[in-house]
């Protein structure tokens, strides 16, 4: 734990004040999922309401932290910012938006993944590309066969599960 400080923090309030206003997103965005009548008490909104509740309050602790002077180590605060780093997950993120479409889930999620992992210093793309492939399929195949939601199929998908599961895609 970082000793109280005088004045507040400027990153850190941006930081306490982006959580609060996301999870009050979240909260009207909760209340715009269709519920339907069947539902008794526990329907499709209860958990995404919670986790917003839980984000808010984390973003409020954060604000109250950060008006106490922050909870950086002060040679962390004067470090200056990676951009380097940054764009790597930003590139990584627009990548992934732009290619789920055309490539598939895990072909984008792959590209991101070893965008991500290179924004954090890694210099071995092609162990982040197994790694990220291992996580993709898994939470593809996760999703598509345990769930039924398909998360975005592509050549990748559908090549693999005509080889394991024998289907064809439509």
């Amino acid at each position: 734990m970082v000793a109280p400080r005088g004045g507040f923090a400027v990153g850190e309030l941006c930081i306490a004040l982006g959580a609060i206003i996301l999870a009050a997103v979240m909260v009207w965005q909760v209340f715009e999922i269709p519920v339907s009548p069947l539902y008794a008490q526990v329907g499709p909104t209860v958990m995404p309401f919670f986790a917003a509740l839980g984000l808010g309050a984390l973003g409020v602790l954060l604000l109250l932290s950060a008006v106490r002077g922050g909870w950086q180590p002060e040679e962390e605060r004067e470090a200056r910012p990676d951009w380097q780093a940054l764009a790597w997950i930003i590139a990584g993120l627009v990548l992934n938006v732009a290619l789920i479409g055309p490539l598939g889930f895990t072909i984008a999620s792959v590209i991101l993944y070893v965008c991500v992992a290179r924004g954090f210093g890694s210099r071995n793309p092609l162990r982040d590309a197994g790694i990220g492939l291992a996580f993709a399929l898994i939470a593809y195949f996760g999703f598509a066969k345990t769930l039924g939601i398909n998360i975005g199929a592509g050549l990748l998908e559908n090549w693999l599960e005509s080889i394991v599961f024998g289907v064809v895609p439509s």
